[in-house]
């Protein structure tokens, strides 16, 4: 039976970048399933510059998530006195990415956070996300006129609103929708395959119900 899930992230958690090969194993293994993007916001407005107790707690967590996940980190980003951590830009650069071509908004999401993660880059910048789009496919200046829009920043908005209304604390949440309900698959980073695991058990409980009923 096909899936739907929706994945709750952020492209500046850290723990969702380590998380990204995960989930893209795990939706590789099902490709009549969909998967659809809503950004979390997780420190969206954020208009100061981080503090050195700030940067040590990114230290260790991103030290954490590389010991989990094997992926590259660069912390040029964390040696910059005037960088502002506002993970709005960014969310919303996929929140426009999906608008455009939902079909490619995942990998673009992924560029995001490799541009920011693995190679430094300064991701709030609407200039940078709309070169991380060219190089992903998209046509830059209609990415970049979007990108800037009322339209997609009441989107992005909209999403960090569901988010919230659903209760989704911590990122990566990904959750499995059946009908109008949806079932936690986790809350947290996983391996790909403690996600089918969990989608299995919620096959069987939904199959119970449903014969039950």
């Amino acid at each position: 039976m096909p899936h739907a899930f929706l994945y709750f992230a952020d492209p500046l958690c850290s723990w969702c970048y380590g998380f990204g090969p995960e989930i893209a194993r795990f939706i590789e293994r099902r490709p009549g399933d969909r998967l659809d993007l809503v950004m979390g916001g997780l420190r969206a407005g954020n208009r100061d510059t981080m503090s050195n107790a700030f940067r040590d707690m990114l230290r260790g967590h991103w030290r954490h998530v590389a010991q989990a996940s094997g992926l590259p980190f660069s912390e040029a980003i964390l040696d910059r006195e005037d960088f502002i951590y506002d993970t709005e830009p960014p969310c919303r650069g996929v929140v426009t990415a999906r608008n455009i071509e939902p079909a490619r908004a995942f990998a673009y999401f992924k560029s995001v956070q490799d541009a920011f993660y693995r190679d430094g880059r300064e991701v709030t910048r609407s200039l940078v996300l709309a070169d991380i789009a060219a190089e992903a496919g998209y046509d830059r200046a209609e990415f970049l006129g979007a990108l800037e829009s009322v339209e997609m920043r009441e989107a992005t908005r909209n999403d960090f609103a569901m988010a919230q209304a659903l209760g989704v604390g911590g990122f990566p949440t990904l959750a499995a929708a059946q009908g109008p309900q949806l079932y936690l698959v986790t809350s947290g980073y996983v391996k790909d395959e403690v996600l089918d695991q969990r989608v299995a058990e919620i096959d069987r409980l939904t199959a119970q119900k449903t014969r039950s009923a």
